[in-house]
């Protein structure tokens, strides 16, 4: 049974921890607000770009004058795997969760005999997958002196990538990240970006345009952008749920901190008024001797 020295000085560490999930939880909440907006205001200029995008696609179709981030190689032998998670940890499942999914996209794909390359992007992620996976890194991109994620970042991200699909190293490109639902919902999401793929419901946009130049030169143009596009809006997307992850994480930290001090100070009285109730029982016997 610890002393009462121990169950003070436990107390104690427990509230000094207390006060560090309470100020975590603080912080990640001021982070959250900007982190929220950016990604928020960011997906209508992307679901508008890929409305157009998927317009163009859809007049082009797979002809062989498509570009070749549209057509793709004509193979899907071998996939580039982008994991994209936080620098730093204490966000609960918010890493796993995409180190997770990409894991389970990884074994289905080497079960089919397929090649897998994969280039992680932040850290946690990297940790998290390398033991298993260790031997189909490519490449690690980190963002831990960047104070806050920009479209540079992304450009320099998605120039890595399309760089590799030019050297013919990869044939499909796969991307893996957090899409920010609220505080408690961070949904894992694997999103292909080469070929580029969009959502169907969005073909038709280009019977409202004539373009000029013809499809295809647009094409060419706007689809390395639409990669970068695509991986900002990612990182943008995880910033949101690591944050939200994070103040939720510190939060359930604090109450769990709160509940063991609310124990540890009853066991804490009991021992103090077994010693004292003793210490009586010791004086009253003392004074019955004499």
């Amino acid at each position: 049974m610890p002393s009462l020295k121990d169950l003070k000085n436990r107390i104690e560490s427990v509230k000094s921890t207390r006060k560090i999930t309470k100020a975590m939880q603080m912080v990640a909440a001021a982070k959250l607000r900007r982190a929220q907006e950016s990604a928020v205001e960011a997906r209508p200029y992307a679901e508008r770009f890929n409305a157009v995008m998927a317009g163009l696609a859809a007049s082009v179709g797979g002809s062989d004058s498509a570009p070749k981030l549209l057509r793709g190689t004509g193979s899907d032998q071998v996939h580039l795997l982008v994991v994209l998670t936080a620098e730093r940890g204490l966000c609960g499942g918010f890493n796993g969760n995409i180190a997770k999914l990409a894991r389970g996209h990884a074994e289905k794909l080497t079960a089919q005999g397929k090649t897998v390359k994969i280039l992680t992007v932040g850290k946690k992620g990297r940790d998290a997958i390398k033991r298993d996976f260790g031997k189909y890194f490519v490449g690690h991109v980190d963002l831990g002196e960047v104070k806050r994620v920009g479209y540079a970042d992304a450009q320099g991200i998605a120039k890595d990538i399309l760089d590799r699909f030019d050297a013919e190293e990869f044939d499909v490109a796969t991307i893996f990240f957090a899409e920010f639902i609220n505080v408690v919902t961070q949904v894992p999401t694997a999103q292909q970006i080469i070929p580029a793929k969009f959502d169907a419901t969005a073909e038709g946009e280009s019977t409202l345009y004539d373009y000029e130049p013809d499809e295809e030169a647009i094409l060419a143009d706007l689809l390395p952008k639409g990669v970068a596009t695509a991986i900002f809006s990612a990182l943008l997307e995880n910033g949101a749920s690591e944050q939200g992850a994070r103040m939720s994480a510190m939060d359930n930290a604090t109450r769990n901190a709160g509940d063991m001090i609310d124990r540890l100070t009853i066991q804490y009285n009991r021992s103090r008024q077994a010693v004292i109730t003793n210490e009586l029982i010791e004086i009253i016997s003392g004074a019955e001797a004499l």
